[in-house]
């Protein structure tokens, strides 16, 4: 029972430095699927990663606002349900490109055969 509480420790330590580091990707990957408003890229990450990534919209703010002033991300202005005209964010052809990349040397390693044998996936 003590090593069950131990590797539940490690595993959520682990996990929680593997998902600030992660949001990044998410908010990437939302996009490059459509334009979104805040609550949508929230909800696509929440969904997407099976609830295991929450963010909160302060981080989600800090993180977009830093994409749009290295021109990776922009916005365009829409009209909301309610209210004001909402952001929807989007990636420019740099965030697309830097995406592009991103995946080719970070994501796409994951399906060599030898490492799918190393992570037991065949």
């Amino acid at each position: 029972m003590k090593n069950d509480k131990k590797l539940n420790e490690l595993l959520t330590s682990w996990e929680n430095t593997y998902k600030k580091g992660q949001l990044t990707l998410w908010i990437f990957m939302s996009l490059q699927e459509s334009k979104k408003y805040v609550d949508e890229i929230k909800n696509f990450i929440e969904k997407k990663s099976n609830g295991t990534i929450n963010c909160e919209e302060q981080s989600l703010y800090r993180a977009l606002r830093k994409y749009e002033h290295i021109n990776v991300l922009t916005h365009e202005l829409k009209e909301g349900n309610k209210g004001p005209d909402r952001k929807y964010y989007y990636l420019t052809k740099l965030g697309e490109e830097l995406f592009n990349q991103f995946v080719n040397r970070n994501i796409k390693l994951f399906y060599s055969n030898e490492i799918k044998q190393i992570l037991k996936l065949n």
